[in-house]
């Protein structure tokens, strides 16, 4: 056994069992730490008292109390230490209680040695973090210094509610607790998830973004945990899958909402127990990432419609960080219009136009129901088509020119005639030939993309293509609309 050196890592571990403590003991001291341990909520404070730790290492129950109170207490004296509790296996309630209070991570009994010695490294990796690099930075590969503030500054805008989404990722980055983000479709979530990964001690790990709702029903299992060789029809090699992808590092799922009830039961699984089992394979293996969500859905309603699992829904929606729509920031709208044109003209080649005061006044007074996205789609366009300096936004007619400029006995459209009161005297095919103009409008946008036109109108990949097989639409000269990038 390796002897711990005088400048090791400090930890305690709370623990009213003596055969689990001396067992939790030994493994870190042969990691090379220097452990003291306590049978007791008394005796923990006795050492919490008497010196400082780099982690603590707590079970949820003990003879004078819970494990929780200490988690509380260290809270309320504003100590360093980075908690880890143990539950009972199935407690899944306490997991979330105490991470809601602060907790690093937490250890499920009976604990796997291999994720305890990999849960305690990450959790003094992060304590001892801040000594050794200037505040508010952290580390990428290649040890490269990469400035927290920075990450964040990826989220444009300095308006109120923009520095509130800032000053929470930065907040809730140095824990292990899932994240759920919310918002409405182009508002933003992916980056306000990079952004979280970028601040936290994982930001030297991989950063794994998945779609959920452009996956097959029946990849699913194998897109997120792997499958063996000859598991499937197809499967000619062993393959990982997003959770050993994202190992030591941040799995995103993005339009999490859409998963099927069947796949959201085996998720549970996976994030709780922290094993997942490849498809054909008779082992399972522990897997060490950190769970962001994402959703523009009301998944409180889905629960209580029976579309969403209620126990994974409070197992994701540990901390919450609500993205706001476009138009309750639009002050940030030159931020972003420059930042926007400055990425544009990067990827282009081209000097970085001008955007007349008059053209962003226009802008400031445009709807964007479809948010950030919408607004890069429009400068995209307008970057496009500009044959000056000076850029000029196209903006689509509204309703009311539209219906203006039909010339003398021309039809008008269901839209139209939905703002003209007129009633329908087909309403099925009313509402199909809506849906057709939305759905054609959208793709056109897309490049006849069909992952991403659903991205835009909140619907999932099999919707929509339900939708386009039902209306019978076809891409320009009777091609079939795609799923693969554009």
């Amino acid at each position: 056994m390796a002897a711990a050196s005088p400048t090791a890592a400090q930890v305690l571990v709370v623990d009213d069992e003596p055969d689990l403590r001396t067992l939790y003991e030994l493994t870190l001291l042969r990691e090379g730490y220097r452990v003291e341990a306590a049978g007791t909520l008394a005796e923990a404070w006795a050492q919490l008292d008497a010196k400082k730790f780099d982690a603590v290492i707590t079970d949820m129950r003990l003879p004078d109390g819970q494990g929780l109170e200490l988690l509380n207490r260290m809270a309320t004296q504003q100590r360093s230490e980075r908690c880890i509790v143990m539950t009972a296996y199935g407690s899944a309630e306490n997991a979330v209680e105490a991470l809601k209070a602060g907790a690093f991570d937490y250890l499920t009994k009976p604990v796997d040695l291999k994720q305890f010695r990999s849960v305690v490294a990450s959790a003094i990796q992060e304590n001892t973090a801040a000594p050794r690099a200037p505040r508010g930075t952290t580390r990428t590969s290649g040890d490269r210094p990469l400035d927290s503030q920075a990450a964040l500054q990826r989220l444009v805008g300095e308006s109120a509610a923009m520095r509130s989404v800032k000053e929470r990722i930065a907040k809730v980055a140095r824990s292990m607790a899932p994240v759920l983000v919310r918002g409405e479709s182009g508002t933003g979530k992916e980056l306000a998830a990079r952004a979280l990964h970028a601040c936290s001690h994982r930001a030297d790990g991989p950063f794994v973004a998945v779609n959920c709702s452009a996956i097959p029903e029946a990849l699913l299992e194998a897109e997120f945990f792997g499958a063996r060789k000859g598991s499937y029809t197809g499967a000619a090699q062993d393959r990982e899958g997003y959770f050993q992808a994202a190992r030591s590092g941040t799995l995103f799922l993005d339009e999490i909402g859409d998963l099927p009830l069947a796949m959201q039961s085996k998720l549970l699984r996976a994030i709780q127990e922290r094993q997942v089992r490849s498809l054909g394979s008779t082992q399972e293996d522990a897997v060490d990432v950190r769970i962001v969500s994402a959703t523009h859905k009301d998944l409180a309603a889905d629960v209580q419609a029976g579309r969403f699992r209620q126990d994974l829904y409070y197992r994701l929606n540990v901390i919450e960080i609500l993205v706001p729509p476009l138009r309750e920031r639009r002050g940030d709208l030159p931020a972003l219009c420059e930042a926007l044109l400055g990425r544009i003209a990067q990827e282009s080649g081209m000097p970085v136009p001008v955007l007349s005061p008059a053209v962003l006044e226009r802008l400031c007074s445009h709807p964007l129901g479809g948010n950030v996205r919408e607004l890069e789609n429009l400068l995209h366009r307008a970057v496009a088509l500009s044959d000056g300096e000076e850029l000029q936004v196209d903006f689509a007619p509204t309703q009311a020119g539209a219906l203006e400029a039909l010339p003398a006995g021309t039809a008008m459209p269901p839209s139209a005639r939905a703002a003209s009161g007129v009633m329908p005297g087909d309403l099925q095919a009313y509402l199909d030939q809506q849906e057709r103009e939305i759905l054609v409008k959208a793709l056109h946008e897309s490049g006849f993309n069909r992952t991403a036109a659903a991205q835009r109108l909140g619907l999932s990949l099999r919707q929509i293509r339900y939708r386009i097989a039902r209306l019978a639409i076809a891409a320009p000269g009777g091609d079939e609309p795609h799923d693969g990038p554009g």
